[in-house]
């Protein structure tokens, strides 16, 4: 099993970041009736003004392979294209557990 984490600064206004933020969220949680190799996702929101970082994501998948399949599968690179003109940083980690 692999987990996939990432994180995602934006940019724009409190406001606009938490607007784009929920919208991505949704995206995310709708993609694995979407992605077969895809065992689950959660998505966080932060809730904490004093931090930097705005989305995390933690999906499972069964094997290293299967991130790349979910990474370029069109239901994800839909999700993704939500944060064009939005995303300031993202930071990824994949292991394996």
């Amino acid at each position: 099993m692999v987990k996939h984490i990432v994180t995602f600064k934006l940019t724009g206004t409190p406001e606009e970041r938490l607007k784009v933020a929920r919208k991505f969220k949704a995206a995310l949680e709708a993609l694995p009736e979407q992605i077969e190799v895809l065992r689950s996702i959660e998505v966080g929101i932060n809730e904490n003004p004093a931090e930097s970082w705005d989305v995390v994501l933690t999906a499972i998948v069964d094997t290293m392979a299967d991130v790349k399949t979910y990474a370029e599968h069109p239901a994800h690179v839909a999700a993704a294209g939500l944060l064009a003109g939005h995303k300031d940083s993202r930071a990824c980690v994949d292991y394996e557990c």
